[in-house]
Order: C-alpha cells, then structure tokens, then sequence
C-alpha cells in the first residue's frame, strides 16, 4: 500500500519496487499522482509554486507551504508543522500539479491558513517517527480491550501516532454516540501520551486500512476513490442483478461503489425499452415480461396460464404489438412473432476440462527386477512322473505329482501308477 507499510521492506527500505519512495508516483498504488511534469523546466523567470503536497499514514494528505525555500523532491521526508509539536510526513508532489490539486479540493493556495513546513527531517527525527509508529499495533489491541471492557459499542479501527509521538490520534466507527469521557482517562493513563479521538465513517475505514475485493484488486476507496457518492439499490435493479446482500455488500458493509461506474450505461440502453410492466393482450390471453436483455434488445414474455414456457422478442416487435393493442387489436399468440435463440459455440476458446491426467506430472513406479537366484516353481504337475531320488523328508518346495485320481463316473479310487499296490 506505501513504502512505510511494504511487507517486503528489509531494515525500513522496500524490497519489492527499490524506488524507495522516489518513484514518479508517490506510493505503492494508495492514492497515488503521476508527476507528468516532472522533466519540464520552468519558464525563464518563472518561480516554482511554493506549496507541496505531504503524505502522512493511510494515505492522509495535506497541503503545505515551503516558506523556508528548501529544495524538495519526492520522497523527502520533511517535518511540518503540528499542534502540538510537529508531524514527519514524506513529499509525494511538487511544482504546479499541487496547484491544480489544491483547485479540485477547493483549498485558496493564497490562503494564509495553509501550515508550513519547518525543515527536512534528520536522522534523529526519523528514528523517532520510526518508534512510534513501531508502538501503533501493539496499542491498538490493548485499547480494544480497554474499550470491551467498559462494554463501550465501537471499534477502534486504527491508531496514528505524530511524528514526534507527543500525540496519538485514535480513529473509530460506531453506530450511535458514544460516551468515551472514562476511555480517553485510561488511555492517557495506560498510554502515557495525549490522546485524540476522532470518528470515522464505515467506508473511510475501509479507505484507510485496505484491501482486496471480490474483484481481486486492490479496494477502489484505497487505491484512487475519494469522493464516495450514495449507492441504492435501485441501481442493482436497473443493471438486474440479485438483489443478495452479501454479494454486493464491500467490506465496509455498504453497497459497493462499483455499483455506480456502469449505471449511466445502462440508463441509457433501457431509455430504448417498453415499460417492464406492460402487458401484450393476444388471442390466447395476456402476456406478461419476465425477463430482459439490455444490451442485445431482447424481451421474454410468458403468458399469465403458462409462465412455464418463455417467448422472447426483440423490442421492435414488441412496439409494434403494442401498437396493435392500442388500436383494439389483439394478435393472434406470441409464437408468430418469437424468436428461436440458437447457441452459438464460443470462438477461440478450447475446453481442455478433462483432457489432461491429473497424475500427468507423477513420476512412473519403478518396476521391481526379477530375483535371479530364487527357483522357478511347478505350475502344472504332470501325472505318472517318478518319484524324486533319496526318499525319506525332502526340505525342498517341489509340488509333488497326485498319486490318485478321481473318474468322475465311478465311485472307486484307482491308482495313478500301476506298478504301485492298491491300497
């Protein structure tokens, strides 16, 4: 999300893009602005704009004045000024970006209100930054439980320390107004230092914290998305789309944002519709619209005795038995007029689902050699073979030749060999 925040830095220096917080964007895609002016030279005689934009933690950005006339680039880390105190901030634009900036939040660069920027930050200064923003976790879960155990209905969503940790500002959400007179007391005690509480809204703490959405990306309220417009839910109805709260809640909890990026393209496609409620009377009774298409301009009408089958119809067709009906003119079905919807094969896509093995990349079972020394066995003893020479216990495995045999027509046992007596 930022440099300071990378969880591939190595000794507080990112490892994953080695800019370091001096690329020609100012962060890790939070918030960021591309400095496309940055190898254009000034005009001759031409002084640079006195204002730059500094970021602090979460993306927080404020606007302040270089009276000191220091030369500043980004990713300087410069202390400005704080009440009390001072803050550590990094510089994330310069020149006269900042001032079309300054114009789209509605702030007067003239104003004599705009903070100033004391010095850029030493090594001692950053040190100190670097401690107290070491302290942030570790506080944030001890003031949840302070805050659980005053049984107090909020939820401490992130702690921010200044720069030079004379102060700590607590950011929170509730529901309702909370009474938080006892919990600060036990924060400055449990803390040992001055404590700021400030509310913040469901989606800004989503903004501030970071995430990734159903969609896979980086959230939009922490990435680029500033200005947060209401969301209903008419706009899920009018790009029809299931009205399930859990899939187009966010992670805030609201409606998401999103929901509003294609809405104006679709308020267009449907200004070309009939009315959805509107009913087609034909001889076989009255039909009724079940479903649409906004962007192939298609129709399904069922009718109010048979909603089991479905008959579409482009929207030409359907204006035109609307005219019909106007005229006290009843068609004769919806079958003169549907549509048979074949279903074309997807092109340059192959469905490889189930050609391959699943144990293709196994490696193949040796086989086992064959022991050399191990002696055949007899599989099929032969009848009237001689008996083996030496008598007495043989300790070999040989199968020994069946010395009877059964006819299967006779009930009496006779003798495999004749040269033996009966016994």
């Amino acid at each position: 999300m930022a440099c300071t925040s990378c969880s591939t830095s190595d000794g507080g220096a990112p490892k994953g893009c080695k800019n370091n917080g001096t690329c020609g964007t100012d962060s890790c895609n939070k918030l960021t602005v591309f400095d496309w002016l940055a190898n254009m030279s000034l005009p001759t005689g031409e002084a640079p704009f006195d204002c730059v934009e500094v970021r602090f933690k979460n993306g927080r950005k404020e606007f302040y004045r270089n009276t000191e006339k220091l030369t500043l680039s980004i990713g300087d880390i410069v202390a400005t000024v704080a009440s009390p105190g001072h803050d550590i901030g990094i510089v994330t634009l310069t020149g006269e970006l900042v001032k079309i900036q300054m114009k789209k939040k509605g702030i007067n660069h003239a104003s004599n209100e705009i903070p100033k920027i004391y010095r850029k930050a030493s090594q001692k200064d950053i040190d100190i930054w670097s401690t107290a923003r070491d302290r942030e976790e570790p506080m944030k879960v001890r003031a949840r439980e302070l805050a659980i155990a005053q049984k107090l209905e909020m939820k401490i969503s992130d702690i921010e320390f200044q720069g030079d940790g004379s102060k700590a500002t607590f950011y929170y959400t509730a529901n309702d107004r909370i009474d938080f007179r006892l919990l600060i007391k036990d924060f400055a005690k449990e803390f040992n230092t001055r404590v700021e509480m400030k509310q913040v809204g469901f989606r800004q703490e989503a903004a501030r914290l970071g995430g990734i959405g159903s969609c896979g990306r980086e959230l939009c309220c922490s990435t680029w998305l500033t200005d947060f417009r209401s969301v209903n839910t008419s706009a899920a109805r009018y790009q029809q789309l299931s009205l399930n709260p859990q899939k187009l809640a966010g992670q805030c909890g609201k409606l998401k944002c999103c929901l509003n990026y294609e809405l104006d393209t679709y308020m267009d496609a449907l200004q070309g519709f009939p009315d959805f409620e509107t009913k087609l009377v034909t001889e076989k009774g009255d039909a009724i619209c079940q479903k649409q298409d906004i962007f192939k301009g298609l129709m399904w009408f069922a009718y109010t005795n048979d909603f089991a089958n479905w008959h579409v119809l482009k929207i030409e067709q359907v204006r035109e038995i609307i005219a019909e009906n106007k005229l006290k003119n009843k068609i004769s079905s919806l079958e003169d007029y549907a549509l048979e919807i074949v279903a074309e094969p997807e092109k340059h896509f192959n469905n490889a689902m189930g050609q391959e093995s699943l144990t293709r990349f196994d490696q193949p079972k040796k086989k086992k050699r064959p022991n050399k020394n191990k002696k055949p066995a007899i599989q099929n003893a032969t009848f009237g073979a001689s008996k083996p020479d030496g008598g007495g216990n043989s300790t070999d495995n040989k199968i020994r030749p069946a010395s009877n045999k059964i006819v299967p027509n006779h009930n009496k046992i006779i003798p495999a060999n004749k040269n033996e007596p009966e016994k």
